[in-house]
């Protein structure tokens, strides 16, 4: 729906918290601006999309990033919660996973980011290391729970991923989780020092690529723009 001379709108999926403002404690529609700021700064036009949200509201976008946030309930993977699950949100599970098919149904340009990553791995039949401080060959994967760390990634060659960054790139870690199967993604990027999976796209759309780690953190703004670019020709 990019019409020349204005900017591509992209949708960013956000959480509901409770949280304060001046005297008031008070659920909350929020989200890093982090994510708000690398849009503007790639071109692009954000919008704020809270759990709920239904995927009709594709209508008036252009692209669609699923943002980071909590836990991916281990029911839609086929697995039973374990005790290191923590912070499931159903209702955004439902609501994003509603996003994430209708925006590939209609080729809108999509960037999964950590959690959005994950999710869509779990919708095309994929699933999650619960928690990777406990995973055999993950446990010293990198920092999680307010710690952040950084690794190199590996992007492998002919992917999407790889025509935007190139060979390797440096990813920062914020998750205790990852994904085990990509299901009918295909795998782009790994992590050097133990084989993660880091990225995962669909080549048969004009851009639908998710990544583990959180670019708009990292001045990764190179793949912001090709988000934002595919978006203009939306």
């Amino acid at each position: 729906m990019s019409k020349q001379g204005r900017a591509p709108v992209i949708g960013v999926t956000a959480c509901k918290r409770d949280s304060t403002f001046g005297p008031w404690n008070i659920e909350a529609v929020i989200l890093p601006s982090t994510y708000t700021d690398i849009i503007e700064e790639a071109g692009g036009q954000p919008i704020l999309l809270p759990p709920g949200c239904c995927a009709s509201n594709l209508d008036f976008l252009d692209g669609l990033v699923v943002a980071g946030g909590p836990d991916i309930h281990p029911s839609l993977y086929g697995q039973e919660p374990s005790e290191h699950v923590y912070l499931a949100h159903p209702d955004q599970d439902n609501s994003e996973a509603s996003l994430i098919k209708s925006a590939i149904e209609r080729d809108i340009p999509l960037l999964g980011i950590c959690r959005g990553m994950q999710l869509m791995c779990v919708i095309h039949g994929g699933s999650i290391h619960q928690h990777l401080p406990e995973t055999p060959g993950f446990e010293e994967h990198g920092g999680w729970d307010g710690e952040v760390t950084e690794h190199g990634v590996s992007i492998i060659a002919d992917s999407h991923l790889h025509a935007i960054m190139g060979d390797e790139v440096m990813a920062n870690s914020t998750h205790h989780q990852g994904i085990s199967d990509p299901g009918s993604l295909q795998i782009s990027a790994y992590s050097i020092h133990d084989n993660l999976i880091e990225g995962v796209e669909r080549t048969d759309k004009t851009f639908c690529i998710g990544v583990q780690w959180h670019p708009e953190r990292i001045g990764h703004i190179g793949l912001y723009r090709a988000l934002v670019e595919a978006a203009r020709g939306s």
